[in-house]
């Protein structure tokens, strides 16, 4: 089940990139589970990780790997992902195994091994089958391609109970050279990033230095991957990478930064809503704009205390207006000295509340029409500020608790 028809998009190709994907069998037959993504010599790369304290062997790795690689003043070369198994709660002998792929893919395509950053995504506590995963490195080599179709089966590559690859593109003007976004993700449940998505990687050619980088893919993933949420529940495998190859224009002056920056939100946004969309067993996409608060952290504090209700979610799976449950997470969030007076709340273009209780004008059908909708937005303001963030989240229905049920099996 999935919210809205999003199609996966024909991403152009890039210079220097070349993604290759494999059916090694890690979990099921027949499916594509490892994916090789290959970055030029030129290429300088950024990364973002789950502050998850149980983080995954393979997150381990692909930050001592990156830092080493920093050290020495060059860029990881490859990107290594498998799914079917996250290779997380397996201890030292994860931590092995996670270096084992990457030692073992360096070696067939001349690369040092810090040079290979390894990801994983799939049922936890659970060894990897190495003889399956590392028998998928030559197939997934050998199919390396740079065009549309190698995005896409890499986007299919990548996913354990989404529906669907996500995918997302842009193209603008530097100067008077074209520069390109790509960018493609995972994830669909334990959905609550604490700083990235589940996976997300996202390349582009323009030229653009270490510090730089880092600091475009902290402002991004913070106004993206970390505004949505499924199930309020944070990944152990959680990845954001973002590679500029240097095959392109320089970014120059701030004009130029500001509008690649723009591009770069418009391509991170479009990923993150891609994934509540494909949320587990979600009927609704929701938009919970917060705005008048005195910080943005108090705005998303509430956005999220909002959006992890179950109360609030199973009503929005019922298209039951009852925006009691609305107002009753408004008013347990963090936030102190709260007037509740002075609180506006709407559902759609129906005003539920203000003056603390219901407003005046609202009816139940009113409220009904706009939660029987596929897609909603709810807005509170707060009224003690100027500040404002926006997060997305997605309903909880009978799907969501089988698929999670099954997983396993």
């Amino acid at each position: 089940m999935a919210v809205g028809n999003t199609p996966f998009p024909e991403l152009p190709p890039l210079q220097g990139v070349r993604l290759g994907v494999a059916m090694a069998g890690i979990k099921k037959p027949n499916r594509r589970d490892v994916v090789v993504i290959e970055l030029p010599e030129t290429a300088t790369v950024s990364g973002v990780f789950t502050l998850n304290a149980f983080c995954a062997a393979p997150v381990v790795v692909a930050k001592k790997h990156l830092e080493q690689c920093r050290a020495e003043s060059r860029s990881p070369r490859f990107w290594l992902i498998n799914t079917g198994n996250a290779n997380a709660g397996t201890g030292a002998a994860g931590l092995r195994d996670a270096q084992a792929c990457c030692a073992e893919l360096a070696k067939q395509v001349g690369v040092a091994e810090q040079d290979v950053l390894p990801f994983s995504t799939g049922v936890i506590g659970e060894p990897l089958p190495m003889d399956r995963l590392l028998a998928g490195f030559a197939p997934a080599l050998e199919s390396l391609s740079s065009d549309s179709a190698a995005w896409e089966q890499a986007g299919q590559g990548i996913l354990t109970t989404d529906t669907r690859a996500k995918g997302a593109t842009v193209t603008l003007e530097i100067g008077d050279q074209q520069v390109t976004i790509n960018g493609i993700a995972k994830g669909s449940g334990m959905i609550k990033p604490n700083m990235a998505t589940m996976l997300g990687f996202v390349v582009t050619d323009a030229a653009i230095e270490a510090p730089l980088l880092d600091h475009l893919l902290r402002e991004t993933v913070d106004r993206s991957f970390n505004c949505i949420t499924v199930d309020s529940d944070t990944s152990t495998n959680d990845a954001c990478m973002l590679a500029a190859t240097g095959t392109g224009p320089r970014i120059a002056d701030e004009e130029q930064l500001a509008v690649f920056s723009n591009a770069l939100q418009r391509v991170m946004t479009e990923l993150a809503q891609a994934i509540i969309r494909d949320a587990e067993g979600a009927t609704k996409f929701v938009t919970l704009q917060v705005g008048e608060a005195k910080s943005r952290q108090e705005a998303l504090d509430v956005a999220f205390t909002v959006a992890h209700s179950p109360l609030v979610k199973t009503a929005l799976y019922a298209s039951d207006a009852n925006w009691g449950r609305i107002l009753a997470a408004v008013g347990r969030a963090p936030v102190g000295d709260f007037d509740v007076n002075r609180v506006v709340i709407d559902l759609g273009d129906v005003r539920l509340v203000e003056k603390g209780g219901r407003a005046a004008g609202y009816t139940e059908a009113a409220g009904s029409a706009v939660m029987a909708q596929s897609e909603i937005t709810i807005r509170i303001n707060l009224g003690r500020g100027e500040e404002s963030a926006t997060v997305w989240t997605s309903d909880l229905s009978h799907d969501y608790v089988s698929i999670n049920a099954d997983y396993r099996s």
